[in-house]
């Protein structure tokens, strides 16, 4: 949902995710750069997981918990780590994050696929 002609106040740059694949019940982090033409003093991320096209996961974050605010104009980084849990099926997943505002206006809306990997979540000993 990448809409190149949509014009978003924060405009996305890459998505890093570590580790890839995921390993269920270890944490994962999303590193997201990001560039925004104003300061931001605060806003939410919501963010949407899907899992072969069926939504499975929803959550709201303080965009100041993903990053330092406020946020100067210019290069910033959302760091964004969860520890998906071990009975999570391996497999293709998409995840859908919007950033707002505070005025709960859109800023952006980037969509990226991840995997989950096979791996046991425990090691066999």
């Amino acid at each position: 949902m990448s809409d190149k002609k949509a014009d978003y106040d924060v405009e996305v740059k890459g998505v890093e995710i570590s580790p890839d694949p995921i390993a269920r019940g270890q944490p994962a982090t999303f590193s997201i750069a990001a560039t925004t033409g104003k300061a931001l003093s605060g806003g939410k991320l919501v963010i949407d997981v899907s899992y072969f096209g069926w939504h499975i996961h929803s959550e709201t974050h303080d965009l100041c918990g993903e990053t330092t605010c406020p946020v100067s104009a210019g290069d910033f980084v959302i760091a964004h780590s969860q520890v998906l849990p071990g009975f999570t099926p391996p497999g293709s997943y998409t995840l859908k994050m919007k950033m707002f505002d505070g005025n709960k206006h859109e800023l952006t809306c980037i969509t990226f696929g991840f995997d989950i990997g096979f791996g046991s979540s425990v090691a066999d000993s």
